[in-house]
């Protein structure tokens, strides 16, 4: 039997009972919606899980802090006081698949315009080749800070408060700075000045807008950076002014950082590298450590959802089953003649692999096509529902990491549309055999 004929005629067959093809073709479409839009909500789950992480920071990102805290073998938390300095940063850098590493210092100090009005100054430190590798947001004209262009400059958030004012009396006075225009000064405030000496004060040259974040948060949006050679500089000449025992405290305070940032080549290697952090006898914390239990419990739900979406398809299975058996009972004398005519067993066996594949094949094919629409719904008016379930993901100031409620990934679709053509071959497969054993004469004497 050609292949165009076995075509023809099943779906002749096919079309012989109309309201049973459909109602069978029915099922497997609820099936096949019930897989895929199951599938599809464990997804976004995980996406969800996996936007709110991201949110608080980069994948990649490793941070070591001087005071960490952790959990111990008794479900307790204890802190740990870890030394950290140059000697830290160089024995961290030799650590396979480290990209990056810098120190982190946070410096307290205020920017002071027209030598009168004053504002507080949130000051993170780095080392700003870096800057660019820890996902910070470029400047306002489209590049990153680098160390060589970062002298006498400083770069502040575009959305960091700065209110500039004095106080007259009991009352302050609020006053409108231009930070382009007018003269800005940095005064450090760690300590109390030395009255035999005039307090340090640095002229800033450039203070340099960082753009808003695309990703809706960014700590980057809420500080001011500095290079931590500049500040050392800086930051020397102010220790300069102290009085001798706070000198010292400033001066050593330099050469203890704070926080540790470390970024790795590749997310799946930051699990590897904490590991060996570990065996070093640091203390340390990523994202991935919030998002790997996260995932597991996200596969779990696709798991369960994509099995009660399996049962949908196992009752549309035993429907093409049972519309198989019921369409060779009614088409015995049919296979019989068929069979005298001189038609092949193995051609019979196609043609009702073919019919019950074709059913799953129509089934499936718009199965997949109501799923989008569903999972359109889904994430048009459950979205709400959706993000109260899952916490409304992080929240930082007016931003939250908003995702879908289902994701359709782009082998989904292809994956559900194969299925149900298994599905309907394997269902058809025993119907199909038991048709190619009716005897030619026994067939040919039905009624």
């Amino acid at each position: 039997m050609r292949f165009i004929d076995l075509i023809k005629l099943g779906a002749r067959n096919l079309l012989r009972r109309k309201a049973r093809t459909l109602l069978t073709v029915i099922g497997v479409i609820i099936g096949t919606i019930s897989i895929v839009v199951m599938i599809s909500i464990g997804i976004g789950m995980n996406e969800s899980f996996e936007a709110s992480v991201m949110e608080n920071g980069s994948m990649t990102v490793i941070e070591i802090y001087a005071n960490s805290w952790y959990e111990d073998k008794d479900g307790g938390w204890s802190e740990k006081k870890q030394e950290l300095n140059e000697k830290t940063i160089k024995q961290i850098s030799e650590i396979e698949h480290v990209k990056s590493i810098t120190p982190m210092m946070y410096g307290n100090a205020q920017l002071v315009a027209k030598k009168k009005y004053t504002s507080y100054l949130n000051l993170m430190v780095m080392d700003m080749d870096c800057y660019e590798d820890f996902g910070y947001p470029a400047l306002e004209d489209g590049t990153y800070p680098n160390k060589a262009n970062s002298q006498d400059r400083i770069y502040y958030g575009s959305q960091m408060y700065m209110d500039f004012g004095y106080f007259n009396g009991s009352r302050y006075v609020n006053k409108d700075i231009d930070l382009n225009k007018d003269k800005i000064e940095l005064q450090f405030m760690n300590y109390e000045p030395n009255p035999k000496k005039k307090q340090y004060t640095y002229n800033v040259e450039n203070m340099v807008k960082i753009a808003q974040s695309e990703s809706g948060y960014s700590m980057a949006d809420y500080y001011a950076f500095m290079d931590i050679d500049m500040y050392k500089k800086i930051y020397e000449k102010y220790a300069n002014t102290l009085k001798l025992s706070d000198r010292k405290k400033a001066l050593e305070s330099l050469n203890k950082y704070e926080n540790i940032y470390i970024n790795v080549d590749n997310m799946n290697n930051v699990t590897d590298v904490q590991d060996k952090l570990e065996e070093l006898g640091y203390k340390s914390e990523s994202q991935m450590q919030y998002i790997k239990p996260m995932q597991e419990t996200a596969k779990m739900l696709e798991i369960i959802l994509g099995a009660i979406g399996g049962v949908a398809m196992l009752v549309s299975a035993i429907n093409i089953a049972n519309t198989m058996i019921m369409s060779i009972y009614e088409r015995t004398r049919e296979i019989g003649i068929m069979k005298v005519l001189g038609c092949k067993v193995g051609d019979v066996k196609k043609l009702f692999l073919f019919e019950a594949g074709l059913i799953g094949f129509i089934g499936g094919s718009i199965g997949v096509g109501l799923s989008f629409i569903v999972s359109w719904l889904m994430n048009k008016y459950g979205g709400d529902i959706f993000s109260g379930l899952m916490g409304g993901g992080m929240y930082y100031g007016e931003q939250t990491a908003q995702t879908a409620m289902s994701v359709i990934p782009f082998w989904l679709p292809f994956f559900a549309a194969g299925f149900g053509i298994l599905v309907g071959l394997v269902s058809g497969f025993f119907p199909a055999l038991r048709a190619t054993r009716i005897s030619a004469i026994e067939a040919m004497k039905n009624e």
